[in-house]
């Protein structure tokens, strides 16, 4: 990973469990159903809230779907992209928006929320995220230049594959 706009990067745990402390706070604050950050890929990176009965993985594919569409026609009339999309449904809501040029970050929400409270509160956690995500940029050149890239198995312990088989 080097930059900002690397669509690839290795996650650590450190820098994971600082992105879910995030999304969980979120999640409370703007009194959202479901919170999940995707890559622009469409991976999922993380996922909070009632999720057990999402598919998750083709909600993260199609919303980096949705994001490069958009990014089209924003072109089209000579914008960079739309940073921010809103979809409104007649139980549910989708606010979506990208953070630090990388990340798709979607929030889910219905009538225990508002619009109004959802960006108010999606603007806060941006940037704390946009922060976690420059650390760890500097974290992976820091890696590179020192000769030690980690590879993205570099944490997982013979103990944690004993435990995956048994």
């Amino acid at each position: 990973m080097l930059g900002p706009n690397t669509s690839s990067f290795v996650m650590y745990d450190e820098e994971f469990k600082r992105i879910n402390l995030v999304i969980e706070k979120l999640l409370r604050d703007a009194n959202a159903k479901v919170i999940f950050l995707v890559d622009k890929n469409g991976q999922l990176i993380s996922s909070v809230g009632e999720t057990e009965h999402l598919d998750t993985t083709s909600l993260a594919s199609l919303t980096a779907g949705n994001i490069a569409a958009t990014g089209g026609l924003a072109k089209l009339i000579g914008e960079k992209e739309f940073s921010i999309l809103f979809h409104e449904g007649e139980k549910d809501n989708l606010h979506i928006s990208i953070v630090a040029e990388r990340v798709i970050l979607v929030v889910i929400f219905d009538q225990r929320s508002s619009l109004g409270l959802v960006r108010l509160r999606v603007k806060k956690g941006s940037e704390e995220l946009t922060q976690i995500f420059y650390d760890l940029a500097k974290k992976s050149e820091v890696q590179e230049k020192s000769g030690n890239a980690l590879s993205p198995f570099a944490e997982i312990t013979d103990d944690d594959i004993d435990n995956l088989f048994s």
